[in-house]
């Protein structure tokens, strides 16, 4: 087994995918983030529901009617005088779509302009390390100015206590403390030295990428060994309901590269008159559904009215 195999196989099994009421156990649990307070987004399936309106699975996906997402930190406190956070929903059937729709996109890009995309992945890849290496070495120059204050105290220590300025049980004491905070500053020390190092080394591995992309074939099903091996994480923005039509911002991070924008062309006239088509079509269906509300209102007004 090779390593990044090993690797994947031990993130697999330190995920608990816990099984729900349909016996089954989403592969999407513990790969979605809520982008605003970063809890994990909890899964819900209504099989019951589903039962009672005689809908089962899906035949093509596999998937029951009412499967989605949500905030945890929302699902938990929303019953709650102080609720915390907010809704964040999105259906399994969206999700996996989008996901698809990334990596095929994202892996067609790769292999057909490989020098670009490698120019690319880099240069992204450039720019957050450099921040990252920025923190890590404030953090490392912090950490080891500290060790060197407290490799001072403890000298200082043994000198009070060889000179009975403090007692034994005070001296071990402090110097209990002293040594279990050196250690823990050591252990951060080199593992932030380890990271900072892995920086230099160029960990954008996007070799590594595009050896994944030329082992599949077929993107035509999104399987379970694909999200695992393709799927670092995902964020999952709140909902925006500012134009009238509900939008939602979803950051499919992979693995090796992270976050990748393929460049998208410039629409032409007809894919810009299309969408203005589709746009006007959702604000007909919208208004229609807006006097369709009312009128039920009016007539159910009227029938208590009668009733009365």
């Amino acid at each position: 087994m090779d390593p990044e195999t090993w690797k994947l196989a031990q993130q697999v099994r330190k995920t608990v995918h816990r099984t729900d009421t349909t016996g089954e156990a989403n592969p999407l649990t513990g790969l979605l983030y809520c982008a605003d307070c970063g809890a994990k987004m909890y899964n819900h399936r209504g099989r019951a529901q589903a039962n009672k309106e005689n809908r089962g699975k899906d035949p093509v996906n596999g998937l029951y009617p009412y499967d989605h997402y949500d905030c945890s930190t929302y699902a938990l406190t929303f019953r709650h005088y102080h609720q915390e956070c907010f809704g964040h929903y999105i259906s399994t059937k969206a999700l996996r779509a989008l996901i698809l729709d990334t990596i095929r996109t994202v892996s067609a890009y790769a292999i057909t302009n490989e020098a670009e995309f490698i120019e690319k992945v880099r240069a992204a890849s450039e720019v957050r390390q450099a921040q990252a290496a920025k923190d890590l070495k404030r953090k490392l120059n912090k950490d080891r100015k500290r060790s060197g204050e407290l490799n001072g105290l403890i000298k200082k220590l043994y000198e009070s206590y060889a000179t009975e300025k403090i007692s034994e049980k005070r001296f071990e004491l402090l110097s209990d403390e002293y040594e279990r905070e050196q250690e823990a500053l050591e252990e951060s020390i080199a593992k932030a030295q380890a990271e900072l190092d892995a920086f230099e080394a160029d960990t954008t591995r996007v070799d590594q990428f595009l050896a994944l992309t030329k082992k599949y074939t077929d993107f035509s099903v999104l399987t379970t060994p694909m999200i695992y091996e393709f799927v670092d994480k995902i964020l999952v923005h709140a909902p925006d309901r500012s134009t009238g039509d509900r939008t939602q911002e979803v950051d499919i991070y992979l693995k090796f590269i992270g976050k990748f924008d393929v460049p998208l062309p410039e629409p032409t006239v007809e894919e810009l008159a299309e969408m203005e088509k589709q746009r006007k079509q959702r604000a007909y269906y919208r208004e229609r559904s807006k006097r369709q509300r009312e009128r039920d209102k009016q007539k159910k007004l009227s029938e208590q009215e009668k009733s009365a």
